[in-house]
């Protein structure tokens, strides 16, 4: 993976890691699917109108609306509404990681490595830890959820790689048409008209900012940015990086919201980011491409390199 590559990975967790604090902020006044219904729908208007078609196969976008959008961000909302801590959350959700990274194996026959199998065992004995901190507490149904949330993700991170759009930031804009319809009808089953309404009849600033956040910066740039990268690298590459996203959002909730981890949630939180080390950073070292070196000690990889013309390979002895 090019360092160029690793470096919009880590922009896009800080993207990330921030936008649960956003997603706090918005559900304190919206409920929470209908929130999830608002969100996608100030991106799907002007992508409708002023937004080419991505030049895809419809299902797709269709499956990568569903995953990525639809069904991660009910389960997510819904989870975080009913007790989920903002921080763990942003960390329980990176289980999408070693979820994506097993179904490339299964769906898209991509070679799993022992370092990536290490660190698929590391982020699952995190993620058990837990979870059993959190069933001693009667709070596992919020982190269950969040759990299915990750699974909707990796699910939507394998139609993202089958699609390989050419143009990954309208994809990903088109991806925001699929979720308002079907999330405004659950929430018009579940939460009820009379709380959509309300909601949208009384100002409210900081969930409003935290929406727009969302929306754009969350939505827009930091799917643009992983779309850009699953299109370039495989998925079970770039995946892991997102569990480096709780580095920022458990950071964020403590210093924000007070919010503070018990020292066994501690511990499994740096487990599970060390499976980001096992799981991408050797990975990706192994399958760093030789460079060839000239005569006059430069090297070259496919682009002029020690001045304006190529230098010439040299033979192998």
């Amino acid at each position: 993976m090019p360092g160029r590559d690793r470096l919009l990975a880590a922009f896009t967790a800080l993207l990330w890691g921030c936008n649960f604090l956003a997603i706090h902020a918005t559900l304190t006044h919206f409920p929470p699917l209908f929130a999830g219904a608002l969100r996608f729908v100030v991106i799907a208007i002007p992508t409708i109108l002023l937004v080419p078609w991505p030049k895809v196969k419809l299902r797709w976008l269709i499956g990568y609306g569903l995953g990525f959008g639809t069904l991660q961000f009910a389960f997510l909302f819904v989870a975080m509404n009913t007790g989920m801590p903002t921080g763990l959350a942003s960390l329980v959700l990176q289980a999408s990681a070693p979820f994506t990274v097993l179904l490339g194996a299964v769906f898209l026959r991509e070679k799993l490595t022992a370092w990536q199998v290490a660190g698929i065992v590391l982020a699952v004995a995190g993620m058990s830890a837990i979870a059993w901190q959190r069933a001693e507490y009667a709070a596992l149904l919020p982190v269950l959820l969040t759990l299915l949330g990750a699974l909707s993700w990796a699910c939507g991170n394998l139609c993202l790689r089958k699609a390989e759009p050419e143009q990954p930031l309208r994809f990903t804009l088109w991806m925001s048409v699929v979720p308002p319809l079907p999330m405004w009808g659950l929430s018009m089953i579940f939460e009820g008209p009379a709380a959509q309404w309300d909601s949208v009849s009384t100002f409210h600033l900081p969930a409003l900012a935290g929406m727009a956040y969302t929306a754009v910066l969350g939505t827009v740039v930091g799917s643009g940015i992983w779309s850009a990268l699953m299109r370039r690298n495989p998925a079970s590459t770039v995946a892991p990086f997102s569990l480096l996203v709780p580095v920022v959002g458990l950071t964020m909730a403590f210093l924000l919201l007070d919010e503070r981890p018990t020292p066994i949630e501690i511990v499994a939180s740096a487990v599970v980011v060390s499976g980001v080390l096992l799981g991408s950073v050797r990975w990706s070292r192994r399958k760093r491409e030789p460079q060839d070196v000239t005569a006059s000690g430069c090297t070259s990889s496919g682009s002029t390199s020690c001045g304006e013309s190529r230098p010439s390979r040299m033979s192998s002895a």
